[in-house]
């Protein structure tokens, strides 16, 4: 077989019910063509309960990055793509973000509900750069809701996932280890200084939801020896998980349904050509990955009798 392509599909499924809802009445068949010829080589087990997210773990896993729970460097990796020099330090990524505290709890919103422009972001980070840099923290501005950070704390800080607490209730999901508690101490100080910031009320009187606190991710540094490179042929698509953290089911839904119209499809028509094709999908406690094998006849005649059947099984089970 040619070289050939890897399909890596993140929140394929989801444990809310809205999710279930949808899955009961969403027709794939071209994924059903894919599992009914494809055979499953590796299943990254997990639970919801894990800091990495199954498709962080499972990209960790294909391009050759440490893989500790809550300690993928997901952040140094991102330095490293960009053709920089991570100077083996400790990185992470920076969310600033928006917090609702209630009375027993603390929600987070999903950043991209702000709508924060490119301005009041890095007029946020000037703000609360040289409280960063008290302990011993350099902030860069990458994006309007990413910044980049090095610093020695990160280095054996295990952090959840932006994707497990977005939407969610956080209290549980906060670092508890020493170097947690310099975080939360931080998160705190980030608070009070940003209640009563310019860009805050010029936000809040327009109606926008004010920067009133930050989530730190994809801690920790490379290795000093390493070969960190994205496999030939992975294709990593996030059309579900932009639908699937703001819990909008019905726009997943049809997300999946244009996956499968189009990415799924062009898979069926690689294995007809005898490409080779690998698929990898994740939800919130497992990723499960397949790949082609050479099929017989007979063999593809009994996977095609199966075809319908697999696709809701398979994503319940993620």
């Amino acid at each position: 077989m040619s070289d050939g392509v890897h399909l890596f599909i993140p929140f394929a499924s989801a444990m809310s019910e809205g999710c279930a809802q949808a899955l009961r009445t969403l027709a794939l068949p071209n994924l059903e063509k894919l599992l009914a010829r494809l055979a499953p080589v590796h299943t990254e087990a997990g639970d919801e309960f894990t800091l990495s997210m199954p498709h962080e773990r499972a990209l960790a896993r294909l391009c050759g990055l440490p893989g500790d729970d809550g300690r993928i460097p997901l952040a140094a990796w991102q330095v490293e793509q960009e053709g920089r020099d991570t100077g083996g330090q400790a990185w992470a990524r920076i969310t600033p973000c928006h917090w609702t505290v209630g009375q027993n709890h603390i929600d987070m919103s999903h950043p991209q509900d702000m709508r924060l422009d490119a301005r009041e972001s890095r007029l946020l980070l000037e703000a609360m750069q040289p409280f960063f840099e008290q302990d011993g923290i350099a902030l860069e501005y990458d994006a309007p809701t990413l910044w980049l950070a090095h610093g020695e704390l990160f280095r054996g800080l295990a952090t959840p996932s932006l994707d497990r607490v977005v939407g969610r209730t956080i209290d549980e999901w906060m670092p508890r280890s020493p170097e947690g508690r310099t975080l939360r101490r931080l998160q705190q100080e980030m608070q009070m200084l940003l209640y009563t910031h310019s860009v805050n009320e010029e936000r809040t009187r327009g109606g926008s939801m004010p920067v009133n606190s930050f989530w730190a991710s994809g801690t920790g540094a490379l290795p000093a020896k390493h070969a960190v490179a994205v496999p030939p042929g992975l294709e990593v698509t996030h059309n579900l998980r932009d639908a699937a953290l703001p819990g909008n089911w019905r726009s997943w839904a049809a997300a999946w349904q244009q996956l499968d119209a189009a990415e799924c499809a062009r898979l069926v028509k690689s294995l007809d050509g005898g490409q080779s094709v690998t698929l990898t999908l994740c939800g919130e406690r497992n990723a499960r990955t397949w790949s082609s094998r050479p099929a017989s006849a007979l063999r593809r005649r009994l996977g095609a009798l199966f075809t319908g059947r697999q696709a809701t099984a398979v994503l319940e089970s993620l």
